[in-house]
């Protein structure tokens, strides 16, 4: 060990490592003591069962031990998470009551051994887990209050991919059949912007307003999407029931590749909103009916320069299972670039939106925008890949992938229930839609809830034709009795913010006709032709506005991770994990005189890890980011430190007490630490005698 004493302080070093606990080991017992309390692990152990393969003397609870603590480390790798692990190995097990540590051989011959039959068990386990305690004391769930005060709870269903690249390999007549490792949990598909050869598709189930997991399902390739969906319905029954809410009232946000009247015939029972692309529907002649009037709204969206016309179709026959939905198409004019959405004609491109929404509840611009609202369900992604990445490779056998996903959203679901408890906070509110405003207010504008289906006069006298004989043709025109088209040729607002479109006939065509005594009241003469008014009034919705009720996405889970786990910072919009080194790690700085006040203690889990160094040398002696702007004076910072883990040759390094009170780096010789070290900022002022005020580390010559 080497001294070096320069006034009041004293800095000691020494060559020999000292494991410090990993910065997640807090974490960890807090999470496993809390399933503890529940009895989870016990349940655990009774029902995840199934026959054991070269496994000696372990049990399922210690393989899932070792996947639990590894999806709340957030170690980029197994080797990684063992290694930080191994010296405190008995510590970590005994928190499962268990004395030994699987080795990762072992645990990779688990995961290739799990079948259908424990998976399934340990679902069920995670879903009644997740039910078993609400997240609120008064067992809120949030939810969407529609225009008419309505309640209904919403659910993102959709489907994350994960890629992986493969090498290509010589394929001769001497060499028998390539073999890969991933063929078990990968095949081509769809990659996105991804990278790779091969995918692996995980569909998801979250609540949309507590951000809890409900499910995942992962197969190969596209995955079974018509399958996974069967599977997360059932697990969203199973959350309305524990909650006492009817399947009437729950709205399913589905992705554009549900949007086909096959897939649409298996949500029976339950009311979706989702992207459609069958279409055939716009050649129905209702659609194309619809499409010849106004639009019923205008929409568009902050980040986009697009304005869609909405056209509200309210009963259309979907796909050769003649599914009838709600049919809101949007349409807007053909950009630059082809649009990566929807179906191009004529210049116009043409989106579907299926839905079973009432009309009374939600206008055709209200349905457009919770669709879309489905983008707040990617951050939502973004953050488990940043905190836990669940579709990183576990294990290179479908269900022990499968089981590795179910526990980090397990870790998920569990951080945010205690995050609820350590910072409970009241619902949020937020105005999804505005109130429309009364008829009168806007008579001279389009109505803002849109238009009802066209009516016609309804007949005035007996044996002439009315408007109800002349039907809406899909090229927009009307047909008369005798055959002959009719078309618009006039436009005019009604004081009741009615819109009239007023149809004629050709002259030619209503002179020569048979049937014109019955058709106009001239009798055999014609001065000018037949005219029909089609009338389409405002559209009767509820006059409330559209409220949504959550929780911040990300604080409680933040609030969890943040207690046990002092090193989590949040850099340029990503989580960063400042633990401690990955090897052979050693504590910064250690006291022999007095504690470091409590303010300072949050500084010392803020340091960050040298990621470089002499070749040989352990990273040890790391910056403390916060130092300067977290310390304060009293309770004060110890005058011997003893720095673990740096080699005596290159010892050069002197703390000395200026005469203001504050530190600085002295007779640096490594200069590989000069890249870390931090900017110089003002000093702030000490206190008294103290020798730490509001400390700054800086070199000097």
């Amino acid at each position: 060990m080497t001294s070096i004493a320069d006034g009041s302080v004293i800095i000691q070093t020494s060559s020999e490592p000292v494991p410090s606990t990993p910065s997640w080991f807090g974490e960890v017992t807090l999470l496993i003591k809390y399933l503890h309390k529940h009895g989870v692990l016990a349940k655990i152990g009774e029902h995840v069962r199934f026959a054991r393969r070269r496994f000696g003397r372990y049990e399922a609870i210690d393989f899932l031990a070792v996947l639990f603590g590894y999806a709340i480390s957030g170690e980029c790798t197994l080797e990684a998470f063992y290694q930080r692990l191994q010296p405190f190995a008995v510590s970590f097990m005994a928190l499962f009551e268990r004395d030994r540590l699987p080795s990762r051989s072992a645990l990779s011959r688990f995961l290739a051994a799990l079948t259908e039959a424990p998976i399934e068990a340990l679902r069920t386990l995670f879903l009644d887990d997740l039910l078993s305690r609400p997240l609120s004391p008064e067992k809120q769930t949030g939810g969407l209050v529609d225009r008419e005060g309505r309640k209904w709870v919403v659910f993102d269903l959709d489907g994350t991919r994960e890629a992986a690249r493969q090498r290509a390999l010589p394929q001769t007549e001497d060499l028998p059949p390539a073999f890969r490792r991933l063929d078990e949990v990968c095949a081509p598909g769809y990659r996105g912007r991804k990278r790779g050869q091969v995918v692996r598709t995980r569909t998801v189930i979250s609540q949309a307003h507590s951000f809890q997991w409900l499910s995942s399902f992962g197969n190969r390739g596209n995955g079974r999407y018509r399958e996974e969906l069967r599977q997360g319905l059932s697990a969203i029954t199973r959350y309305l029931t524990a909650h006492q809410l009817p399947s009437e009232r729950a709205l399913l946000r589905l992705d554009g590749q549900y949007g086909t009247g096959a897939v649409l015939a298996d949500l029976a029972g339950f009311v979706f909103v989702t992207r459609g692309k069958d279409y055939t529907v716009l050649d129905h002649p209702l659609v194309q009916a619809r499409l010849h009037l106004p639009p019923d709204q205008s929409q568009q969206r902050p980040e986009s320069q697009i304005v869609r016309s909405l056209y509200d179709c309210e009963s259309v026959p979907v796909g050769s299972e003649g599914v009838r939905c709600r049919v809101v198409v949007a349409t807007h004019p053909e950009g630059r670039k082809k649009s990566p959405v929807g179906v191009t004609r004529a210049g116009v491109v043409y989106e579907l939106f299926f839905t079973h929404l009432p009309q009374r509840a939600f206008t055709a611009s209200d349905v457009v925008e919770l669709y879309l609202h489905r983008g707040a369900f990617e951050p939502t992604l973004a953050d488990e890949d940043q905190e836990i990445d669940p579709d990183r490779w576990c294990s290179h056998a479908a269900w022990g992938q499968e089981c590795w996903q179910l526990v980090s959203q397990w870790v998920w679901n569990l951080r945010l229930e205690l995050g609820h408890q350590l910072e409970p906070t009241p619902i949020r509110i937020t105005e999804f839609a505005p109130a429309i405003p009364p008829v009168t207010e806007q008579a001279a504008t389009p109505p803002a809830s849109g238009y009802g289906p066209p009516t016609t006069a309804t007949l005035w006298k007996e044996g002439r034709f009315s408007g109800q004989d002349f039907p809406l043709q899909p090229d927009g025109a009307l047909q008369c009795p005798a055959g002959q088209a009719l078309t618009a040729h006039e436009r005019r607002r009604e004081a009741d913010g009615s819109l009239r479109v007023v149809y004629a006939a050709s002259i030619r065509s209503c002179r020569p006709c048979p049937l014109r005594e019955q058709c106009q009241w001239q009798g055999s003469t014609t001065k000018k032709p037949r005219q029909v008014s089609v009338l389409l009034h405002p559209l009767a919705v509820g006059s409330e506005p559209v409220l949504w009720f959550d929780w911040s996405r990300r604080q409680h889970r933040r609030a969890c991770i943040q207690l046990v786990r002092p090193s989590m910072c949040q850099d340029r919009g990503r989580v960063c994990h400042l633990s401690q080194p990955r090897h052979s790690a050693c504590a910064p700085f250690q006291s022999f005189a007095c504690s470091l006040s409590a303010f300072v203690g949050r500084t010392a889990g803020s340091q960050r890890a040298l990621s470089i160094g002499w070749p040989g040398d352990d990273p040890t002696v790391r910056r403390p980011r916060r130092l300067c702007h977290l310390a304060r004076t009293g309770g004060g910072l110890t005058r011997r430190i003893l720095c673990l883990g740096i080699p005596s040759p290159r010892t050069g390094l002197l703390l000395r007490v200026q005469p203001h009170g504050l530190f600085s780096w002295r007779g640096l010789d490594f200069s590989h630490l000069l890249l870390f070290l931090p900017p110089t900022p003002p000093f702030l002022p000490s206190f008294g005698n103290e020798v730490f005020g509001s400390a700054r580390f800086s070199p000097t010559p």
